[in-house]
């Protein structure tokens, strides 16, 4: 009966899968439940304030820490190295390797973007009745209409499409290298702030963080708390450019350092606009049915952007710890009392969020998807202290990244003890992680150092284990065990002892190997120049066939 009720209301106003979606929704009980996503931008282990107290950080962020300390804190959690990787995999539930993205991240000017045929996590939630809106940082390609957000299962966007902007003017400034078909290096700006599919030209001089923050809370205030809300709030602090308001960085003058004060600053700021949003979820009375999760893109990065991620090695772009080890937790009044205020150290990865999503807590199913996700549900894992439903991770196989050299010695260890019948590459740039063993190769990053933040008055540390067990710097195949050894002192890749965990890793990478697409890595386009439309980055091939071809079909 309710099901005809439905149908019959209002019928020539609604399309056949709007009535599908309600009738779902309206037979579903208890309400589903609201869900938050924060995905903060480049903030590393060390940035964030419940770490920094073991981290000798000056970072402080008290909402950030209080959510974690009264939910659940996620600390064998892992992401991919850049921007753009993670939110692919995030917005895909899958490896990069499985739709060629798996080299770098989106440039602003490459004619390419998630592909159109990867079902995304709010097309998903939308077959469940979910209200869908995204706010900041898209990053997953612009090139096409078909590209932006509200064309990938968001009912609304506010926010920029591609990376790297100014915090005030909300302009991206890109340099086309010499081979994009310029006669030198070209540099291009042009502004980057959008309205669902509309270039937004005011907010000139507002602060990025306080925006997105103001945006959310509005959705929040406007939205019906009868229908279940994904609000996915993808800030860009702590991303470069450093920049904040002159009161903010005063509040971190005992920082000597201008970067890490500027980055401290930032943190702050995005610690405040999580309490805002939270509190409109109070006031609304939407929070009792919400969970909240909170997770970094990437890992920090040091130097110029002011990030850290001590005591992890490397940082973002890196295979290391340091690169993909990310903070992330989750708060909800939704979740077992027993499991509040603790600390979850099953292995987790940022491809899960998809099924824990829609499997775990909006009630759906991912079973008969037409493409097989490499996620998995962990709403047990988390919301009743269960142990993980995955004990491998593939971190990355990015076959274009430039080899590294190998000395003879190494070369022909490995020549004498691996079966190369079934092996990858040692010199490709790959990583897994399984149990507590993780295999890296190839080109992992920057020379491997750690550094402490700049404020605890240590320069960098040279932490290698220079017993005679251990391999020593520069060694292009690595083997950590990542429970015993969360700094990556103690290469055992060619300790006799672990030999078979070597090959057996290796293994398994070659089978990823054998599933991956290639990596399709376009060069930048010309006539991707703002200049070119108006002073704005948008699509400019949505007359171009072949690139829309191509963006389909490339994937498995």
């Amino acid at each position: 009966m309710l099901a005809f009720i439905i149908l019959s209301y209002n019928i020539c106003s609604r399309s056949i899968k709007e009535y599908q979606q309600l009738i779902v929704y309206e037979l579903h009980t208890p309400p589903r439940p609201h869900i938050v996503f924060i995905l903060a931008d480049d903030l590393g282990y060390n940035d964030i304030g419940y770490h920094a107290v073991n981290g000798m950080s000056a970072v402080k962020t008290p909402h950030l820490d209080t959510l974690a300390s009264e939910g659940v804190k996620l600390e064998n959690y892992y992401v991919q190295p850049f921007c753009s990787p993670s939110r692919s995999v995030l917005m895909t539930g899958r490896y990069l390797i499985r739709y060629g993205l798996q080299h770098r991240l989106f440039r602003a000017a490459q004619p390419t973007c998630l592909p159109l045929s990867e079902t995304t996590l709010p097309e998903k939630l939308k077959e469940l009745g979910y209200m869908t809106h995204a706010i900041g940082k898209w990053h997953l390609g612009c090139c096409r209409t078909e590209c932006l957000p509200t064309r990938r299962g968001f009912d609304s966007f506010f926010g920029y499409g591609v990376g790297g902007h100014d915090h005030y003017d909300h302009n991206k400034t890109f340099t086309y290298p010499k081979e994009s078909g310029y006669a030198s290096k070209e540099v291009c700006n042009g502004k980057d702030l959008r309205a669902n599919e509309t270039m937004e030209w005011r907010y000139e001089g507002v602060y990025s963080t306080t925006l997105f923050t103001h945006k959310a809370q509005e959705t929040i205030e406007w939205h019906d708390p009868k229908k279940p809300m994904f609000l996915y709030l993808a800030y860009k602090n702590v991303h470069s450019p450093l920049q904040a308001p002159q009161h903010y960085m005063d509040m971190f003058e005992h920082i000597e350092d201008n970067e890490r004060r500027s980055l401290a600053a930032m943190a702050y700021i995005l610690d405040e606009g999580v309490k805002n949003v939270t509190d409109t979820l109070k006031k609304t009375g939407m929070w009792d049915n919400t969970v909240f999760i909170f997770s970094s893109d990437n890992g920090g990065k040091s130097g110029s952007s002011g990030g850290n991620n001590w005591p992890l090695k490397g940082e973002k772009k890196d295979l290391w710890e340091g690169g993909i080890r990310a903070p992330g937790f989750v708060n909800s009044p939704l979740l077992s009392n027993h499991v509040k205020g603790t600390v979850n150290k099953e292995l987790m990865h940022i491809s899960d969020w998809f099924p824990t999503i829609i499997d775990g807590i909006a009630g759906g199913s991912t079973a008969h998807m037409k493409k097989p996700l490499d996620g998995v549900n962990q709403w047990k894992m988390i919301s009743e202290g269960g142990v993980s439903n995955r004990s491998e991770i593939l971190l990355n196989i990015d076959k274009l990244e430039d080899f590294p050299r190998m000395t003879t010695t190494e070369s022909d260890y490995w020549q004498a003890n691996l079966n190369k019948k079934e092996m990858l590459n040692p010199l490709i740039r790959a990583g897994i992680r399984n149990g507590d063993w993780k295999l890296l190769t190839g080109t992992t990053g920057k020379k491997e150092i750690w550094l402490p933040p700049p404020e605890s008055g240590k320069g960098k540390q040279e932490l290698w284990d220079t017993s005679p067990e251990c391999d020593p710097e520069g060694s292009v195949v690595k083997l950590y065990n990542i429970k015993s050894d969360p700094s990556e002192t103690c290469n055992l890749a060619r300790n006799p002892k672990f030999v078979s965990i070597v090959n057996e890793l290796f293994r398994k990478l070659q089978k990823y190997a054998n599933q991956a697409v290639p990596a399709y890595y376009p060069p930048d386009d010309p006539m991707a120049n703002p200049a070119l439309r108006g002073g704005a980055w948008t699509p400019w091939l949505d007359d171009d066939l072949e690139t829309l071809l191509k963006i389909q079909t490339f994937g498995n």
